[in-house]
């Protein structure tokens, strides 16, 4: 059991590492750097939008996410996952997905049509981050 102890530390410290991967501290306010650029600069879509607030997204991870959601003042308010239903009845698993923060108050999940960026039916998967949230990116 001795001879087990280190092996087994050093497997649960490497399988909690992809969660601690990024810097949570760095994505806190907005912009996140990085590499995340602002969805407004390169697809047709207001800064602001209501329900969701400014969003940041690192492109290597389209579609799914994570997208980052910015308040106006620029405090992280929640993480977003578009995940497309088409793939996800085709089998797709989205797995091992980022998070903005890892503190979540509540999850909302709903439809989407599509719009640019997503064009295709999707799943909106919305993580808040505090109580507040939700109300700050209302409008």
């Amino acid at each position: 059991m001795k001879t087990l102890l280190p092996l087994l530390t050093m497997v649960a410290a490497l399988a909690v590492t992809p969660a601690l991967a990024h810097d949570e501290e760095a994505l806190k306010n907005s912009p996140p750097g990085d590499p995340y650029v602002q969805v407004s600069t390169v697809l047709p879509l207001p800064e602001f939008l209501p329900g969701l607030g400014t969003l940041f997204v690192s492109p290597d991870t389209l579609p799914a996410g994570p997208f980052l959601a910015y308040d106006h003042d620029g405090k992280l308010s929640a993480t977003v996952y578009m995940t497309p239903l088409k793939a996800l009845q085709d089998g797709t698993a989205y797995d091992d997905l980022g998070v903005g923060s890892h503190t979540v108050s509540s999850v909302d999940v709903y439809y989407n049509a599509g719009h640019p960026g997503v064009e295709e039916p999707h799943a909106h998967v919305v993580l808040y981050h505090d109580a507040d949230a939700k109300s700050r990116l209302a409008e």
